[in-house]
């Protein structure tokens, strides 16, 4: 499927006619979530902040008149996502009383989820969830409860080129619009008086069982596989005819439903039999076998029929996609070539630095039991939650408790904060021997590369060069690319190979990485042989010895790393020193400063 994230400001120039085609399908969508906001399980709304968007918004919540529209933020926590005790309603009544969370507030309406690209994995489940059953279920604060919850999400991405929300939502949105694109200029809103009278006729219009074959047959050449995406071309197909007022599906339907449903979900581009006719075997060309059937004898009627409905039933879902290719504009057309080209050789974005439990610093994350003289945040409301449960018992036990709640130590719940750490990577390389030079412009490439991608995140790079007799520190963290060029401008090489004293700096680099609250990663740019002792002296043995401790005690950090092996051919002592590091080994004799970054970046060292 093609990542809405890879179609972001760099999407290639439109001109007045398609940016405009653009904004109709954008319409043609509010006026579709409008009419039947349960329908379609919502859309990935890829814009950034501004005029264009905020219309859009606009105008989809003029549509939906008195039906729900709210917003969901990136930040929401469970008890407001879901619901649960109302504190003030049950203090007031003496027994429980249960209240809506947001999802249940968007019943028959639409949630707006903002930042969706960067929301909580656990937010993302809640709603996942309440999109497939269509109700909420609530089980805490002493409550339990059942809400309906029929709505469309409105998943705002601002994400950049790395960032995009989670799949498990979007596979559960029926169309993706991006708004880039589109200029102020192209805005021109239809008339939707007729959303309410569509709504009422859409369960009356009927979808032939051709159509449905064209659907799927649509969906098979586009390589598009999840029966999600099929379910809702035929939900879109049949809103189409409601709002023309059509009481069965045409051509015309099952095309703007292909163009809405399936299009952005395509993983190949439909191919005609024409261009791509079948092989055949020499021997078949050549020697061709005689027919069954006498050269005089004539088809019957019932399968010249046969044959004739088999011709037209092919050539009817070619048609439809003709039509759905020929509907989209040239330059997006090229861009979806380019995007399809360019899947297998994009290579996998790095992980960001590792999330850290928090006592008072970052995202709030919920709640947990706990005494806040140690540090921790007091949640009061939670902690109120905690104990309204269990007031009649404790008045019961201690009637002569003055209070008008009665909380005990058990009651307390602290915030949890989580923040996400600060990414390093660590570059080790080999500057000994002849080819020292090589590969010392490999690692500088690879990290002026990594700098350049990193920047937005603020994670840092930083190199450790070794020869001679010792390691050396040669840029220390940073995420300067000025610095960095500067510093890696006349690197040295030649001479010894202190492998041992490498893996020493390494590992007292990684240990103040890791003390400032930073999550490191080692990238070992080397054959794995060793000549220098860690004292100094000459000796292979003794070298490897070093080399291996060194490792064995790296490894105890639990810091991911990776051995690429530089030599021309693979040698066994770098493959040794990966397992002695417990770290992943990457053969690569002919590397470039690209293909290094690609290897340091699949093995989820750097973002």
């Amino acid at each position: 499927m093609l990542n809405p994230a890879d179609q972001g400001t760099s999407s290639l120039p439109l001109d007045g006619g398609a940016s405009a085609l653009l904004w109709q399908q954008a319409d043609t969508v509010a006026t579709l979530l409008a009419m039947a906001p349960d329908l379609f399980g919502g859309v990935c709304l890829r814009a950034a902040p501004g005029p264009i968007r905020d219309h859009w918004l606009a105008q989809l919540k003029t549509r939906l008149g008195d039906k729900p529209f709210r917003r969901i933020p990136s930040h929401v926590t469970e008890a407001h996502l879901l619901g649960g005790l109302n504190l003030a309603a049950t203090l007031r009544s003496g027994h429980a009383v249960a209240e809506r969370g947001l999802l249940a507030h968007c019943h028959e309406g639409i949630g707006v989820l903002a930042m969706a690209e960067r929301c909580q994995a656990q937010t993302i489940a809640h709603i996942c969830q309440a999109l497939d059953q269509g109700e909420i279920t609530v089980q805490r604060d002493g409550v339990h409860c059942k809400h309906p919850a029929q709505f469309s999400v409105i998943a705002l991405d601002e994400g950049l080129e790395d960032e995009h929300p989670a799949t498990a939502l979007t596979e559960r949105l029926a169309f993706h619009i991006d708004l880039y694109s589109i200029s102020i200029r192209d805005i021109d809103d239809s008339d939707s008086h007729h959303i309410t009278r569509a709504a009422k006729h859409y369960d009356t219009v009927t979808l032939s069982a051709d159509h449905d074959m064209h659907i799927a047959s649509a969906a098979d050449a586009l390589g598009v596989e999840s029966p999600r995406a099929w379910i809702f071309a035929v939900r879109t197909a049949r809103a189409l005819a409601a709002l023309a007022g059509r009481d069965s599906t045409t051509d015309d339907d099952i095309a703007g439903a292909i163009h809405l449903c399936l299009l952005h979900r395509a993983t190949r581009l439909p191919q005609s039999t024409e261009e791509q006719p079948p092989e055949q075997a020499p021997e078949e060309q050549q020697t061709p076998e005689p027919p069954s059937d006498p050269p005089d004898a004539e088809p019957s009627a019932d399968e010249s029929n046969s044959s004739n409905d088999k011709t037209q039933q092919q050539a009817i879902p070619d048609q439809v996609l003709e039509a759905t290719v020929a509907a989209i504009p040239h330059a997006l057309l090229e861009q979806l070539k380019t995007q399809l080209r360019g899947k297998t050789r994009t290579p996998h974005s790095g992980v960001a630095g590792a999330l850290q439990r928090q006592l008072n610093r970052g995202r709030p994350v919920g709640v947990m039991p706990g005494d806040p003289r140690r540090g921790g945040r007091l949640s009061v409301i939670d902690t109120l939650r905690a104990a309204v449960p269990w007031q009649k018992l404790r008045q019961q036990t201690n009637p002569t408790h003055s209070a008008a709640i009665h909380i005990e130590r058990g009651d307390f719940r602290l915030t949890r904060f989580q923040q996400r750490s600060q990414s390093t990577t660590v570059f080790v390389v080999d500057a000994s021997g002849s080819a020292a030079l090589h590969r010392l412009a490999e690692a500088k490439g690879a990290i002026e590369l990594l700098l350049a991608d990193c920047y937005v995140r603020r994670d840092e790079v930083a190199l450790i060069a070794f020869r001679g007799e010792s390691a050396e520190l040669l840029l220390p963290p940073t995420r300067s690319l000025v610095r960095a060029k500067r510093a890696l401008a006349g690197l040295p090489g030649g001479g010894g190979t202190p492998l041992a004293s490498a893996i020493v700096m390494a590992t007292e680099l990684t240990e103040q990485i890791q003390r400032r609250g930073a999550t490191p990663g080692l990238v070992f740019l080397t054959d794995g042989v060793a000549n220098i002792a860690r004292d100094g002296s000459k000796g292979r043995e003794q070298a490897g010895k070093d080399a291996k401790a060194a490792a064995q005690h790296l490894r105890h950090s639990q810091c991911k790393s990776i051995v690429i092996d530089t030599s021309p051919r693979a040698q066994h002592r770098a493959k040794t020193l990966a397992a002695a590091l417990n770290a992943r080994y990457v053969a690569l004799p002919q590397a470039d400063a690209n293909r290094l970054k690609q290897a340091v970046q699949q093995a989820g060292i750097s973002g």
